[in-house]
């Protein structure tokens, strides 16, 4: 992980007193300039707030590093976060969305491990009046849930750009493996799409493999044993997520492979420092801290600001990229992440 959650106190009471000042002005910027301008950006709530967020799994760095921005933003705004661990499982998240549906919040705020496994709870949630964020991948399709907004980054430019960085390094031709993420998760087929439209551009490019391995490094480990046997020639790999990517590499490492070019999504810490030194090709920045950090602020505007979704509101949809990380970028990337920025 990164060096966030490690300020000393001085240093991090002067940052909160800075940021609360010009917290909503950094985050609102994506979620409503319109009515930013004319109204101002939303602040800290005077009274204090109870907020209940779930995301996939904080086995996960990604998921992990949302929440610590969760709870970061939500001090700044004066949000009590509760958090449900979604633990990589449907099936678990379930169990824990019901549990929250259970419970009054002034607003949620949940990525679900697959689309339309959290429907019922969720549905609740709204029909008692309680505004609910939905954090990078579909609840539901959006005309199909009213959730009070959705936070996400542009999933298939993120596969798309990632291979074509591979694909140019290998100059056009050559072999390579995808390894997906969760099969029901919206940003994960977002991804393949992208990896896909790319791919087809390039009629010497060769697909070896495309199983998905569920954002599960050992899964993941086991995979790449797998190929790593019975392919003498990769020329490159493109994963789901970083944390993937680097299981990988390490068997790839044990292997005598480190020729095979690199590919991630989410511009984790450890990804970053990898692409520094050299033994990712390159990741994108999936901004966890953005996301998250933005359903904390879309909560506050909606619940005290009174900010309604839809046109004149909070967008229904908020598209929250980040870019493609090099050695050129890495280091103020970095900086970004340790102060929950992106």
């Amino acid at each position: 992980m990164s060096k966030t959650g490690k300020f000393s106190t001085t240093r991090r009471d002067l940052l909160q007193t800075a940021a609360t000042a010009s917290a909503a002005t950094v985050l609102a910027g994506g979620l409503s300039i319109g009515s930013a301008l004319a109204a101002g950006p939303v602040g800290r709530s005077e009274k204090p707030l109870k907020a209940a967020f779930s995301n996939a799994g904080l086995q996960a760095t990604w998921c992990a590093q949302g929440k610590q921005a969760a709870e970061w933003w939500g001090k700044l705004f004066n949000v009590e976060v509760t958090w449900f661990d979604g633990q990589l499982d449907a099936v678990k998240q379930r169990a824990a969305i019901d549990n929250m549906a259970s419970q009054k919040w002034d607003f949620v705020a949940i990525q679900a491990f697959g689309i339309g496994t959290l429907t019922q709870p969720v549905q609740k949630m709204i029909d008692a009046g309680i505004p609910v964020i939905d954090m990078d991948t579909l609840i539901a399709p959006l005309d199909q849930i009213k959730v009070h907004s959705f936070l996400a980054p542009d999933n298939e430019f993120m596969g798309g750009a990632v291979t074509q960085a591979l694909i140019t390094a290998m100059g056009g031709k050559g072999k390579i493996i995808m390894t997906q993420g969760a099969l029901g998760h919206t940003g994960a087929q977002g991804r393949a799409k992208g990896f896909e439209t790319v791919v087809k551009q390039y009629p010497n490019v060769e697909v070896l493999d495309t199983q998905p391995a569920d954002w599960d490094v050992s899964k993941t480990a086991r995979l790449w044993e797998t190929y790593l046997t019975k392919y003498p020639q990769i020329d490159a790999a493109f994963f789901h997520n970083d944390d993937m990517a680097l299981a990988a590499y390490n068997i790839m490492k044990a292997r005598n492979r480190t020729n095979i070019l690199i590919g991630g999504v989410d511009a984790m810490p450890p990804a970053i420092q990898a692409v520094s030194e050299g033994r990712m090709f390159a990741t994108v920045r999936n901004p966890s801290c953005r996301i998250h950090g933005g359903a904390i602020v879309a909560g506050v505007a909606a619940v005290t600001g009174g900010e309604k979704s839809g046109a004149g509101g909070i967008p229904k949809s908020v598209v929250t990229d980040g870019p493609v990380v090099t050695k050129a970028n890495a280091a103020g990337m970095q900086w970004m992440e340790d102060h929950f920025l992106i």
